[in-house]
């Protein structure tokens, strides 16, 4: 049995290579692997030996010879083995084989085209795609985690057809996500740091397999795109769910919007219950104030550390997240009596930049919506009063998390009621104001986009709002106005729209 090695990334590369030479098998090398496996003492045989030929153009080619490839891509059969022995070649059974750090370079800072175009692998790739396309008869290896069960099955009597199968998708899946790389960095050379290039290529590794999607009989997973850092360690409680996984996302986008201590509590993809104060303990109890029903097996998120006073004040509510950029060890220790709670630490990884949703037939994409507030002009002949507008840019900052059409009321720096993802934008004020009960009264609106009629304006005013915050851009503007200057309320635009869908 023989193996060809060429290796960029040698971790365990010398275990690996003894354990193999201890098993009977030939080894061949390239370059600098044929030179670490010479050093540590380990017969070896050198590609350029096998050729016949010198490496060429500084080490540019190496393997791309017949000499290794028809080895490779030789299949068992009697015309196969025919043509390779008129060649005086004998087959390679084992290619074990990873490729230059391409992505590795490209995230340095300062790195040039040039140097980045170094690094694109030819004859790894080239040997990879062989071995993985020959698979009836070769093993591939392109992961250092995979020497053990390799070594283990070639000590039992052979590598398994299936092993060799999956060894050889691993391989065609790495060579997929390096062009895919190599790809994405060219597009944005051409094409500029545009969102939408001509072709956009995504890879996403899957981490963890979940119990069910959004419904029991959905299934679902979630995956990582190749590269990234989790966004989130978790320090405590059983995997999180499909569902989890969205309202986290939400929660924590909406709750760092905020620059002060915040908790966002939200429930089905919403905040029920967001508030900003001087400390989390008030800030949680002005965000479960909002809707203390609805905060029932909620997920709930901090932008600040989490001490045990807060913990206290969460007290038996039941909640499934918590997460927060960090925990104290006296609320870590308290928490853990709370089995079923998820404790998620963030880790400040950097957002995905573009946001996706799969239609019929396709993809669309987008930026994020990340944009604060583009304006405030007053349009009222009432000029909203200090604390009015302190609660405006707060509630338009909620707003922007609420599923459209979305309705926000809010007082002292907190939701007080809100009206998510109704069909009608009257009938979100109407039902933010019965969520609000008294405590609308003195309240301040947000609507995430435009009102196309009064009949909004009036109804808030009904419930007691004093002042509202919206987008403007309706041809009825000036209706809407006229509306608010007779109810004597205070009206900002924004100029921006935050649709949420």
């Amino acid at each position: 049995m023989r193996a060809l090695l060429s290796l960029s990334d040698k971790t365990n590369l010398i275990d690996f290579a003894r354990c193999l030479h201890d098993l009977g098998v030939e080894l061949i090398a390239s370059g600098g692997t044929a030179r670490a496996l010479a050093d540590a003492g380990l017969p070896v045989t050198a590609v350029s030996d096998l050729t016949g030929y010198p490496e060429i153009l500084g080490g540019r080619v190496k393997t791309l010879h017949p000499a290794i490839h028809g080895p490779i891509l030789a299949r068992p059969t009697s015309d196969h083995l025919a043509d390779l022995e008129r060649q005086d070649l004998t087959p390679i059974d084992l290619v074990v084989c990873n490729l230059y750090p391409f992505e590795r370079t490209i995230a340095e800072p300062g790195v040039t085209v040039a140097e980045a175009v170094e690094q694109i692998d030819i004859g790894g790739v080239t040997l990879l795609r062989a071995a993985a396309k020959n698979f009836e008869r070769v093993t591939v290896v392109v992961d250092s985690n995979d020497y053990g069960s390799v070594t283990e099955q070639l000590a039992g009597g052979g590598v398994s057809l299936d092993e060799r199968r999956r060894l050889a998708l691993k391989a065609f899946r790495h060579t997929a996500a390096y062009d895919a790389a190599i790809s994405g960095y060219l597009t944005r050379q051409v094409e500029g740091d545009t969102p939408t290039p001509a072709q956009l290529q995504l890879v996403a590794e899957r981490v963890q397999t979940l119990r069910y999607g959004e419904n029991p009989h959905q299934q679902a997973a979630f995956y990582r795109w190749r590269g990234a850092r989790p966004a989130f360690e978790q320090l405590q409680g059983k995997a999180l769910s499909y569902n989890n996984l969205g309202d986290l996302h939400g929660a924590w986008g909406s709750v760092n919007e905020f620059e002060t201590p915040a908790v966002a509590i939200v429930k089905h993809a919403n905040p029920c219950g967001l508030a900003a104060d001087d400390d989390l303990v008030g800030a949680f109890q002005k965000a479960l104030a909002s809707d203390p029903v609805s905060a029932y097996g909620s997920v709930i998120t901090v932008n600040r550390p989490v001490d045990l006073a807060l913990v206290e004040a969460i007290g038996k509510l039941f909640v499934e997240v918590l997460a927060a950029p960090d925990f104290t060890p006296e609320a870590l220790e308290r928490l853990a009596k709370k089995k079923n709670l998820r404790v998620m630490r963030a880790t400040g990884a950097a957002r995905f930049p573009l946001q996706l949703m799969t239609v019929e037939g396709g993809l669309l994409v987008q930026t994020l919506d990340d944009q604060d507030v583009a304006k405030t002009e007053v349009v009222s002949k009432r000029q909203p009063g200090e604390q009015e507008m302190a609660d405006l840019l707060f509630a338009w900052r909620v707003a922007k998390w609420v599923k459209s059409n979305a309705i926000l009321f809010a007082k002292n720096r907190a939701t007080v009621g809100v009206g998510a993802g109704q069909m009608s934008r009257v009938d979100a004020v109407r039902y933010a104001g019965i969520k609000a009960g008294e405590n609308a009264q003195g309240a301040v609106m947000s609507s995430d986009a435009f009102f196309p009629f009064p009949d909004g304006i009036e109804a808030a005013a009904e419930f007691g709002v004093t002042a509202v915050i919206q987008p403007g851009g309706s041809i009825r503007d000036d209706e809407v106005i006229a509306a608010v200057d007779r109810l004597g309320l205070a009206m900002v635009f924004t100029g921006m729209r935050h649709f949420r869908h």
